[in-house]
């Protein structure tokens, strides 16, 4: 009876398997299809769907991506995306670590007030602040800047910054800091040379977490982003909306912007997950 129970446990799993990794191919069958399509030419795409390549690997070129990487405003468009996802990801981090660990050591008034208010910000909407934030920031210089965006999303990181760091902080044990005072340690020592390092998954994971984020947005780049110079999501939506039906075009950008976060990732998931499992629960 052992004998035909591990033989079903096994079979069992193997089928589960089976399941998760035909699921997972179902998945990632869009982007397949845009990878094989940002090397197939406008002609090609026209006689048939992306998956005749797979039969024929000599339809396939590089010339979009040549053409592509050659447009002066597309090159332009990612160099901004960067200038942009980069600051808005560090500003989170710095100031999401600072006030997590404030939240979760230090002793001032009205501290868990302010932590409910700032968890329950985590409900704002994005579409709420576009129209106050924009006469905002025509008031002060910043509408249509690469600063500005860096700071709308800035703001709406911090909550969820703070309170994944916050609760990952709390669980370090209170022994561990005692002891790190005992030795002497001021505050900024304990923050930098023992919670900053314990805290390397959470803040990995939230790092991920935000430049996936900003690196994918097109909502708030597309009204607060310098028009001249947009983001490549802004770059592609225009792209769109000036010739519909270029493939070839749009094939290569959407996959290039897609190339930058899925490295990301698909390099620091582990960490990703680490991060979340033990910053969500207290």
């Amino acid at each position: 009876m052992s004998f035909v129970h591990a033989a079903a446990s096994k079979a069992a799993g193997g089928a589960v398997r089976v399941f998760l990794v035909l699921a997972g191919l179902f998945w990632l069958l869009p982007t397949i299809g845009l990878l094989v399509s940002s090397f197939l030419d406008a002609g090609e795409l026209d006689r048939g769907g992306w998956w005749r390549a797979l039969t024929a690997p000599a339809r396939l070129t590089t010339a979009n991506y040549e053409r592509l990487l050659a447009d002066g405003a597309i090159t332009g468009s990612l160099l901004s995306t960067v200038a942009i996802a980069v600051p808005a990801t560090l500003l989170v981090l710095v100031l999401g670590s600072c006030a997590g660990y404030a939240f979760a050591w230090l002793e001032f008034p009205g501290r868990d007030a302010l932590f409910l208010a700032v968890v329950a910000l985590l409900v704002v909407p994005v579409q709420v602040a576009l129209i106050p934030v924009s006469e905002l920031f025509g008031a002060i210089g910043l509408f249509e800047t690469t600063a500005g965006v860096v700071l709308f999303h800035t703001a709406f990181g911090l909550p969820f910054a703070v309170f994944l760091l916050r609760n990952f902080f709390a669980q370090i044990p209170r022994e561990l800091l005692e002891a790190a005072r005992l030795d002497g340690a001021g505050e900024l020592r304990l923050f930098a040379q023992v919670v900053l390092p314990l805290g390397g998954p959470a803040i990995a994971s939230l790092g991920i977490f935000q430049f996936l984020w900003v690196w994918n947005d097109m909502l708030v780049a597309l009204v607060f982003a310098d028009s001249a110079n947009p983001p490549i999501t802004v770059a592609l939506q225009q792209q769109v909306r000036q010739f519909g039906n270029n493939i070839d075009v749009l094939a290569p950008g959407a996959f290039l912007s897609m190339a930058v976060p899925l490295a990301v990732f698909f390099a620091f998931q582990r960490q990703f997950t680490t991060g979340v499992m033990a910053g969500a629960v207290k």
